[in-house]
């Protein structure tokens, strides 16, 4: 097999949860093939680079093995070479307000702080 289509391959790889969550991305305009828009039907070969947004994470990857069946993680892994480049981490990271789900209203001192950062209380 020298080529396969775009969303199974990405499922069969783990880089997206299901199948249908692949071929959304490719429809959101997501998922591109060596730097071109790719439909869910589109083939992926080897040496192949496809850039996919899937989960809120860009990733970057290098075709090296094409498969159809959903393998386990290690084996997986193998069929593609990651070229995403590491988040930045530390004192140069951008700064986020995080709220735990189900917190509540923020307070009058957390919307001052939203304020102090500018982020909107309505990205919350």
């Amino acid at each position: 097999m020298d080529a396969t289509r775009v969303d199974r391959w990405l499922w069969s790889v783990r880089l997206a949860k299901t199948r249908a969550d692949a071929a959304t991305a490719c429809r959101g305009g997501h998922v591109r093939i060596n730097d071109r828009p790719a439909k869910p039907a589109a083939l992926v070969r080897i040496g192949d680079r496809v850039r996919a947004r899937v989960h809120d994470r860009n990733r970057i990857v290098e075709v090296t093995r094409v498969i159809e069946k959903r393998v386990g993680a290690p084996i997986a892994q193998e069929c593609y070479v990651d070229h995403t480049p590491v988040e930045p981490t530390g004192p140069g990271a951008p700064v986020y307000a995080r709220r735990e789900r189900g917190a509540g209203r923020p307070t009058k001192r957390d919307r001052r702080q939203l304020d102090q950062l500018g982020l909107s209380r309505r990205t919350l």
